[in-house]
């Protein structure tokens, strides 16, 4: 088990600068919020419909290198989601599969941003008018003062998922601290957006199987973890390559100039500079599980 918490240990400084839908192991359906299902399948339906002359106006507007490249139509048949090798826990076939990269051929990435510190009414706009999908994982102890903010996300047809109450490093807890702490994050955004998550991320990406027994508990299907981690001035990679792959989980916060080198527009940014001249779109998360 301490293992397993050491190997996952954080890309750079992932959470430290501040204190739904998913698969089952064989992919299971996803599992938006009501307001969120509709908010994304009019954003899917946006994309592929938006024309390049549409696309390079948005990416004028928001000042980004290039024209975000439109994500391909979602897989009909989603593909299995196992642990990564190393990322297991004893009794790992029992318990939701840890994962840092979907297996798919499809030239995609998936961004995810986590904790819910930084309220930005311009990285809404910006991310609704450029059509760029992305998954939230919430921190209720930074969401709390700000609900109608995330339920903005929601309608969009962001999914908002789980990332504990109090992000507290879990495995220097006891079981039932952590089922209290991931349990209590599932009741509190059911209750105030309407829908229990399937997905589940640790802070810090550290876990031991009380963990993943614990998430099982609340009822979480999936741990997505990242390879690799956005901020506005660079990117930091999990694998040797430093390099982005199909089917990647690239992690983000949310944050401001208080915490970083930038606004979270400015991340966004650099982050699809990088996906972009790469040749990558960023698709769906949930379209893939």
């Amino acid at each position: 088990m301490a293992l397993a918490a050491l190997l996952v240990a954080a890309l750079g400084t992932a959470c430290g600068s501040s204190a739904d839908s998913g698969p089952a192991r064989k992919g299971g359906k996803g599992a938006d919020a009501p307001a969120g299902a509709a908010g994304a399948a009019a954003n899917q339906a946006e994309q592929q419909k938006a024309t390049p002359q549409s696309r390079a106006a948005a990416a004028k507007k928001w000042k980004l290198a290039k024209p975000p490249l439109a994500a391909p139509a979602p897989p009909k048949t989603k593909p299995e989601i196992t642990t990564r090798d190393g990322f297991e826990v004893e009794g790992q076939e029992d318990l939701p599969p840890v994962f840092t990269t979907v297996p798919t051929e499809d030239k995609v990435v998936f961004l995810t941003i986590d904790d819910g510190a930084e309220k930005d009414p311009e990285f809404l706009k910006m991310m609704q008018e450029l059509k760029i999908p992305y998954t939230a994982f919430l921190s209720d102890y930074l969401v709390r003062d700000d609900y109608p903010y995330f339920k903005k996300m929601q309608a969009a047809g962001v999914t908002l998922n789980n990332h504990t109450l109090n992000h507290r490093y879990l495995p220097a807890l006891s079981y039932k601290q952590q089922r209290e702490e991931i349990c209590g994050q599932q009741d509190t955004i059911q209750k105030q957006f309407g829908k229990r998550p399937t997905l589940f991320r640790p802070p810090y990406g550290n876990y031991n199987e009380d963990t993943l027994r614990a998430a099982k508990s609340c009822g979480i299907k999936a741990v997505p973890l990242w390879n690799a981690e956005g901020f506005p001035d660079r990117m930091d990679y999990r694998e040797w390559d430093r390099d982005l792959h199909p089917g990647d989980i690239i992690l983000t916060h949310f944050r401001g100039r208080e915490d970083w080198k930038g606004t979270m527009p400015d991340m966004i940014r650099h982050v699809m500079k990088t996906v972009t001249d790469k040749g990558y779109a960023v698709a769906r998360l949930e379209d893939y599980l």
